[in-house]
């Protein structure tokens, strides 16, 4: 009689670490606050330069540029004067929004990333070890 004997073993590491979904949930919604200011300040910034060297008021762009802007830019409206030299205008208060919206999107980051990171922990590591034996005489 012959007698055969085979054993087959599979073996599984993994690895997981504690806590890396919040982690990954507070580096995104930092990345999009910091997005969102980037936008509203290049936005700004468009609006600034199309009144400095005179752009025509009239052209699309700058209706929409200028309409979209207004959102953001109503509470400083008169705030200070605005010096103007033939069709060029300098808009003070829109750099002062400019300022006011960098630190309050600053802080509110801040306030995101305290409440939600959490910071690099324990690496756990999980090994998962099947053996099949089968044997016939």
């Amino acid at each position: 009689m012959s007698q055969i004997q085979e054993q087959t073993s599979k073996v599984r590491t993994s690895q997981r670490e504690i806590d890396q979904e919040q982690r990954i949930f507070s580096f995104k919604a930092t990345q999009l606050i910091w997005l969102a200011l980037g936008l509203i300040e290049a936005l700004i910034a468009m609006r600034i330069l199309l009144k400095v060297i005179g752009a025509n008021a009239e052209s699309l762009f700058a209706v929409i540029i200028y309409g979209v802007t207004d959102i953001f830019l109503f509470p400083f409206a008169g705030l200070l004067g605005t010096p103007a030299s033939g069709g060029m205008v300098l808009e003070l208060s829109s750099l002062i929004a400019m300022l006011v919206y960098a630190l309050l999107f600053w802080a509110i980051e801040r306030v995101v990333w305290v409440l939600f990171y959490r910071p690099r922990g324990a690496t756990v590591g999980v090994t998962q070890t099947k053996t099949r034996e089968q044997s016939n005489l």
